[in-house]
């Protein structure tokens, strides 16, 4: 595109005669011309201003036309091409054409040809630009609507989470730790960049569910007995009823988590019983940051434990509780976990 002015056309050829007919043609044309005797001239020419079309001649000393049309494909990817030569080869034709030559044109030609092929190089390179541009527009396009879904995902997530956390005293710093701890295991784990940025945002929805939980199991100051545990496990299913959406990534994500994070890589956990790989990722990730983090910060029901003590109990389920490969790359992140436990302390009595 000319941008509403006259498209400039360098001419490059080691004959004046040459340069002196094009020029005069494509001027009476209404095009702006420079021209140029050699390759070393023309980038020289092209690096002083910018041109549209670069109409160049095969055989030249120094330089030759192919030689210059490898320098501008790259330095100049905006920059239509024609060669013109008195080489009529086939083979010479198509590697003009490979090194981004938008025509080849045998002499001698006349000034119609001229024309026609110069019209056709710039019309090409009109809608080359045109499609371009229409696919970064569609790409910021798509970029903004990613945005804007993700910020109402993340209300949602806001909305779900203030609505547990009138229930249950666990959440607040424990929900916001559990979701960089997620994303921190998951990038470890090589899990992708993407999910683990959705971890970090569904991960502190694993514990929704208890708000279906009635407060004299959820909030009771000592060990639940054995009905109280049963009542308390539905939490994992009330949760996962609560946030599947089929319409919304993360809280399918987020349903998983909640559904998934109390079962045993041994097949002891609950509610399904799954075992080993079965147990979605997302959840097992979950498994072992929820059970650090909870074990590390005072609880209703008992208080802190040191980490050391922790670390020591939680590698005595390795591979029975916990996805060994999982537990072992959450040990190698501690440091990480550390500064984002210390980071997010507790503000309130738990």
């Amino acid at each position: 595109m000319c941008t509403g002015e006259p498209c400039r056309v360098l001419v490059v050829d080691d004959e004046p005669h040459v340069c002196t007919v094009l020029t005069h043609w494509l001027t009476e044309a209404g095009y702006a011309c420079v021209s140029a005797a050699s390759g070393d001239e023309a980038l020289a020419r092209l690096a002083e201003n910018s041109c549209a079309l670069l109409i160049t001649d095969l055989r030249m000393p120094g330089r030759s036309g192919m030689d210059l049309l490898r320098a501008v494909r790259d330095a100049y990817p905006d920059l239509a091409a024609l060669m013109v030569t008195a080489i009529d080869d086939r083979e010479t034709a198509i590697e003009a054409l490979r090194l981004g030559a938008f025509g080849y044109v045998v002499k001698p030609f006349d000034k119609n040809e001229i024309l026609i092929a110069v019209a056709n190089a710039l019309e090409r390179r009109r809608l080359l630009l045109a499609d371009r541009q229409y696919a970064q527009d569609l790409e910021e396009q798509v970029r903004s609507r990613t945005v804007q879904l993700r910020d109402r995902e993340q209300a949602i997530v806001m909305h779900l989470l203030s609505a547990a956390e009138l229930r249950d005293d666990e959440t607040g710093a424990h929900v916001r730790r559990i979701g960089l701890y997620s994303e921190a295991l998951a990038e470890r784990l090589g899990l992708g960049d993407a999910l683990a940025e959705d971890l970090r945002l569904a991960a502190p929805m694993h514990d929704v569910g208890k708000i279906g939980i009635p407060d004299a199991v959820l909030r009771k100051p000592g060990p639940l007995s054995e009905t109280e545990s049963t009542v308390m496990r539905t939490h994992t299913t009330i949760g996962a009823q609560v946030l599947y959406n089929p319409d919304v990534e993360l809280l399918r994500l987020a349903a998983e988590i909640a559904r998934s994070h109390h079962e045993r890589w041994d097949g002891s956990g609950y509610p399904e019983g799954l075992g080993g790989p079965d147990i979605p990722v997302a959840g097992r990730v979950v498994a072992v940051v929820d059970v650090y983090d909870a074990l590390t910060h005072n609880r209703v029901y008992r208080p802190a434990m040191p980490e050391e003590e922790t670390l020591s109990l939680m590698a005595q389920v390795r591979g029975t509780h916990f996805d060994p490969e999982v537990f072992d790359v959450f040990t190698e992140c501690l440091p990480e976990l550390r500064e984002i436990r210390d980071g997010i302390p507790e503000t309130r009595a738990g």
